[in-house]
């Protein structure tokens, strides 16, 4: 088989097919110089559980994820407050410990110089050079790369792109999908380490952390339409970059390094202010103009090809997407063409395959798109991260570690479990952005701890540290407590917009969440649960949460 691209999604999925089937042949054709800069230009630097969980136990990246990068304390948001000047006067979402499971920051160019060396060890060929063509035929594919010195033809059962955002499949087969996520990011690595840690003596806020360290985060600096990261790594460089909503900050005003600093200083003054003090320290600087795209399909087991990676599926770098989108699709893709290899039909669990991993990026979109104005609303934004995290812990991570996404094909009667949970979702989504329309954006508290506090985390999370003995009962569970959830994030802001009579865009919101059937459903569960089994509530923010605080 030939792999297209060289990058981490390229180079785990050799290690993958290699590990699963060792007699399989790969050519992987990679268009880059080795060893890469290890502060380099590739964007995904933050591993979440999932895409931990694969490089960590699946590619068995244990030791060299321990030694050589950072051992990740969640995700942290900091919230607009007048002008941004004081980090501790603006509201703060995150963890005070770390959570159980390991998570990293990762050095991208240190991680594929690992992964690059493991595929040569391994026995996988890899030939420096960049696509031209690729030939689909009946019983092998040709393709075509341009080396140094000439052009080199070579023909493979499989072909898979993992070409990244050069995309060369989706061009030759016209496979693009564009979605209505417009949103653009730039970024750069300066060789410093930036502590927002440091940029207040306030007692009260050092406090709050029980163990760690802020700058072990992946920190977000959150304002209206906008959020810019901040990521330390090992290799002593910090990542800083800025992704906004083009509806409220145009490309044009941050599209060059010296747009990027002048934005930073009129919206993020505090930032800026470190990154002039480092200004000789800056290393690189790269833009993506709407970088969110789809494919109109993944796998095709007829034609025997795939996409992985940037090649197929980009959604938006909030929660760090990316590299778990390549954990559930390599697996996939992995299933696939061993099985086909070892004689297998797998036209059907193709279709299944690419059916189920288009539906589960079209439902991590919604998590995205049109959401962004909601980061100017921190009651709705810090509901609706928890909310997505608790989703992705007790949905797709509890589904990835127990190896049920490439089980799919084999149970047709766990879709409409999916199907189920998926549609909670997307419901859920909408309502963040129709309770984001109607709330007041000056409601706040001074700090909201994602983990410790909330029981109903603290089950999720620890529910998909491991297989679950009983998966079944393990994935009832957690429907039925996300369900509860919902329900009570729902009860509990429309009980507080029931008393605003005199507004009318509230009265008639209230009124359609009443008639909402699905949102009766879950205002149900969430009452018949909450007598034997109460969930923390600290989460939800309101008028009324933040006066009976006070």
């Amino acid at each position: 088989m030939v792999i297209v691209g060289g990058g981490t999604a390229a180079l785990t999925l050799a290690l993958e097919i290699r590990g699963q089937r060792p007699q399989t042949r790969i050519l992987l054709i990679d268009p880059a110089s080795r060893p890469v800069p290890e502060i380099t230009h590739t964007v995904g630097e933050s591993t979440v559980e999932v895409s931990a969980h694969y490089l960590r136990e699946r590619i068995g990246l244990a030791d060299h994820l321990t030694t050589s990068h950072i051992r990740k304390m969640g995700l942290r948001m900091f919230f607009s407050h007048k002008g941004n000047s004081d980090i501790a006067e603006r509201m703060e979402l995150g963890s005070s410990s770390f959570v159980p499971q390991v998570t990293y920051q990762i050095d991208r160019g240190r991680l594929e110089n690992e992964l690059y060396q493991r595929c040569v060890a391994a026995g996988v060929v890899i030939a420096r050079g960049r696509v031209r063509s690729v030939e689909l035929g009946p019983d092998s594919d040709t393709v075509a790369y341009q080396t140094d010195a000439d052009v080199q033809e070579t023909t493979a059962r499989w072909v898979v792109d993992a070409s990244g955002r050069n995309r060369v499949l989706p061009r030759q087969l016209d496979l693009k999908r564009p979605n209505e996520h417009h949103c653009n990011a730039v970024w750069l690595r300066v060789k410093t380490e930036i502590d927002v840690g440091g940029w207040t003596d306030d007692p009260t806020w050092q406090q709050r952390l029980v163990e760690g360290d802020r700058a072990l985060s992946t920190n977000h600096l959150m304002g209206e339409g906008y959020w810019v990261w901040l990521i330390r790594l090992a290799s002593g460089a910090t990542s800083v970059g800025i992704v906004a909503d083009p509806a409220f900050h145009a490309f044009e005003e941050f599209n060059t390094l010296d747009k990027a600093k002048s934005w930073l200083r009129q919206h993020e003054p505090q930032c800026a202010a470190v990154l002039a003090e480092h200004d000789h320290q800056i290393r690189d600087f790269r833009v993506m103009k709407r970088y969110s795209h789809g494919a109109t399909k993944v796998f095709d087991g007829q034609q025997r090809w795939c996409l992985t990676g940037d090649a197929g599926v980009f959604l938006d770098p909030l929660y760090s997407s990316g590299l778990d989108l390549v954990a559930i699709g390599n697996g996939l893709i992995t299933d696939m063409i061993t099985r086909e290899l070892d004689g297998e039909d797998v036209v059907a669990r193709s279709a299944i395959s690419d059916s189920l991993y288009r539906s589960l990026t079209d439902m991590w979109l919604a998590v995205y798109q049109g959401q962004y104005s909601l980061m100017g609303t921190p009651a709705v934004m810090s509901a609706k991260i928890i909310w997505d995290v608790a989703f992705y812990w007790g949905f797709i991570g509890l589904l990835y570690v127990n190896g049920r996404f490439v089980r799919v094909a084999d149970d047709p009667e766990f879709v409409p479990h999916l199907e189920g949970l998926i549609a909670l979702s997307n419901r859920l989504q909408r309502f963040f952005r129709e309770w984001a329309a109607v709330a007041d954006p000056a409601v706040t508290v001074p700090f909201v701890d994602l983990y410790r506090p909330l029981n109903f985390m603290v089950t999720l999370h620890t529910a998909m540290m491991g297989p679950s003995p009983n998966f079944t009962e393990q994935f009832e569970a957690n429907a039925r407590l996300l369900r509860q959830l919902a329900g009570q994030l729902i009860e509990t802001v429309l009980m507080d917009a029931s008393v605003r009579f005199d507004d009318d865009a509230v009265v008639r919101q209230v009124q359609a969440w009443q008639r909402d059937p699905l949102l009766r459903e879950l205002r149900a569960i969430h009452r018949d649960e909450h007598p034997t089994n109460p969930l923390s509530s600290d989460w939800i923010i309101t008028p009324s949460t933040v006066l009976a605080a006070t």
